[in-house]
């Protein structure tokens, strides 16, 4: 397994987001997170990357403990996990090469020729292996986010987690990068996506998780809305300021 929360509580600021969220994703898993703009969706990914702490419960990603694990050990977590951001987070003063290279040697590739032939084939997986050395305002918002996903898979993750990676797109890039990110499941890696796109889960399926009135519930909206009645969230202490996830 390679998430598996039980009973966990997520807060931000001391105020309960997510209610006691039980969440399971295996190997080769393609998950979709759902829900509005400020449901969570970010906050439960940022527990997995190890950006928010757990504050009840237990959680393991990757087969360590979140509840104990040290920030000195956050970086070895995250070197075993891909992250796409919708906002792309490219090192605009420098190529595709030297942004992917940037992460080979942060995350201890020493030989020079091991990087080029790495970056060759992430380069190759995600169909941009001719803008090797483009600057990213020379690409499209497309051809940045699978910059961004080659950037993910750099290090052969176990896991990606994508936060609203399509959100910065038009439909069809945004289609281009979810087929992508689904293809990717074939050899055997986890991906977690976080999206309010229905039409995506109808072309590429996958496990369907909601937020939706401070808890997570398994399947999709209406499933939510059909079942949340039967949650006690009244006692749950909840910040209703707006956040932006």
């Amino acid at each position: 397994m390679v998430i598996s929360y039980k009973e966990v509580d997520i807060q931000r600021d001391e105020q309960v987001v997510l209610y006691n969220v039980n969440f399971e994703v295996h190997e080769g898993e393609f998950v979709y997170l759902t829900g509005v703009v400020g449901s969570g969706k970010s906050s439960l990914l940022k527990t997995i990357y190890g950006e928010l702490d757990i504050a009840n419960g237990t959680a393991e990603v990757l087969g360590r403990n979140m509840k104990t694990l040290k920030r000195r050990q956050v970086p070895n977590l995250r070197r075993e996990l891909g992250i796409v951001f919708q906002d792309f987070r490219l090192l605009t003063d420098r190529n595709v090469r030297q942004n992917l290279d940037f992460v080979l040697r942060a995350t201890g590739w020493k030989n020079r020729s091991e990087r080029a032939d790495r970056i060759s084939e992430v380069l190759e997986i995600v169909g941009l292996a001719d803008k090797l050395e483009a600057m990213p305002y020379e690409l499209s918002g497309g051809e940045q986010q699978r910059v961004c996903i080659a950037r993910a898979i750099l290090n052969k993750p176990k896991l990606i987690l994508a936060d609203e990676a399509t959100g910065n797109q038009d439909a069809e890039s945004g289609r281009q990068t979810t087929k992508l990110l689904h293809e990717l499941t074939k050899g055997g890696t986890a991906v977690v996506m976080a999206t309010h796109n229905t039409v995506l889960q109808e072309l590429f399926p996958g496990t369907v998780y909601t937020c939706r009135n401070h808890r997570l519930y398994a399947g999709a909206e209406e499933t939510a809305k059909n079942t949340e009645n039967d949650i006690p969230v009244a006692t749950i202490a909840v910040d209703t300021t707006p956040s932006n996830e």
